[in-house]
């Protein structure tokens, strides 16, 4: 089983349940996507590029991405957790998950289809 599968099934309900349910999401809108194990928590990976991620975290599940900045819809309920390049949804019950909302935003990140990293960390100087 891969490391991030088994992440999921660790998890104590309802979290597992919500990871299962954004998973189902997640590879039903871009069944390309691969999951990886990355840092320690599941990440979704489409054609080599970061989709997005999650995370068990306190009594909620991040379902976190990037490129907030080009969504024109449900920006009101993006949470920013004070973090500067990333947005989630954050969901503690299954009945807390708007498919809408989370399929709209994997439409936006599979159709932007630019890796953030990229964006995010400056280029390495090299020494003359």
């Amino acid at each position: 089983m891969n490391p991030a599968e088994t992440y999921i099934l660790k998890q104590e309900e309802p979290y597992k349940s919500i990871l299962m349910q954004l998973q189902t999401i997640i590879e039903a809108v871009a069944p390309d996507a691969k999951l990886l194990y990355k840092w320690k928590i599941p990440f979704y990976y489409n054609n080599g590029i970061p989709l997005c991620f999650l995370n068990q975290s306190k009594d909620y599940v991040d379902f976190a991405f990037w490129h907030y900045d080009k969504m024109d819809k449900y920006v009101d309920q993006f949470i920013d957790a004070n973090r500067k390049s990333i947005r989630s949804l954050r969901f503690k019950t299954v009945e807390d998950i708007n498919d809408e909302i989370v399929v709209y935003v994997l439409q936006k990140q599979v159709e932007i289809n630019t890796n953030p990293f990229k964006l995010i960390l400056k280029p390495k100087q090299t020494k003359r």
